[in-house]
C-alpha cells in the first residue's frame, strides 16, 4: 500500500479515521491524503458565516476548509506521517472523495461512520454508506 487517502470534516469520527489512517500510513511510509469536501452548510457553519461580515458564503467554507486541513495534517505529523498532501474539494461528499482518491492514486479510504452531516442520527453515515458501494478500492469506515 502505497497511498492513503483520509476524508475529514473535523468531526470526533472523522478524526478518528484520520488517526487510523496516519498510523497505517507512517508505519507503511505511505503517502497520506486528506481532503476535507464543503457541500452544505451545517449550523455551526451558518454561526460562523453569522460573525464573519464582508465575505461571501465560498469564502468562508473555503476558509473552515483551510481550518479542518491544517488541524489534520498537523495531527497526521505528530503521528509520524512524513508525506502529506491537502485536497479541499465543493459538491458532493462521495463525487469529492471518489475523485480525490482516484487522482492520489489511492489504494485505500479511511472514513468515519458518521460526521457532521445531517444523518448523523443512522447508524451507518449516508457517505460512508456510499463510499462502501461504489468506490473501486477499500474503504475502511472507523467507528
Amino acid at each position: 500500500m502505497q497511498c492513503i487517502l483520509a476524508a475529514t470534516d473535523g468531526s470526533e469520527g472523522a478524526e478518528r479515521a484520520l488517526d487510523a489512517a496516519a498510523r497505517l500510513a507512517a508505519k507503511l511510509h505511505a503517502d497520506l491524503w486528506i481532503v476535507n469536501v464543503a457541500d452544505h452548510m451545517s449550523d455551526e457553519v451558518l454561526a460562523k458565516i453569522a460573525r464573519v461580515e464582508a465575505s461571501t458564503v465560498g469564502d468562508v467554507l473555503a476558509a473552515i476548509s483551510d481550518q479542518i486541513l491544517v488541524k489534520a495534517r498537523e495531527r497526521a505529523q505528530s503521528l509520524g506521517v512524513s508525506k502529506i498532501h491537502l485536497k479541499a474539494r465543493s459538491g458532493d461528499f462521495t463525487e469529492g472523495i471518489l475523485a480525490t482518491a482516484r487522482e492520489a492514486g489511492a489504494d485505500a479510504i479511511f472514513v468515519g461512520k458518521r460526521g457532521r452531516g445531517r444523518m448523523t442520527g443512522l447508524l451507518l453515515g449516508s457517505v460512508s454508506q456510499k463510499l462502501a458501494s461504489l468506490a473501486p478500492f477499500m474503504v475502511v469506515i472507523v467507528p
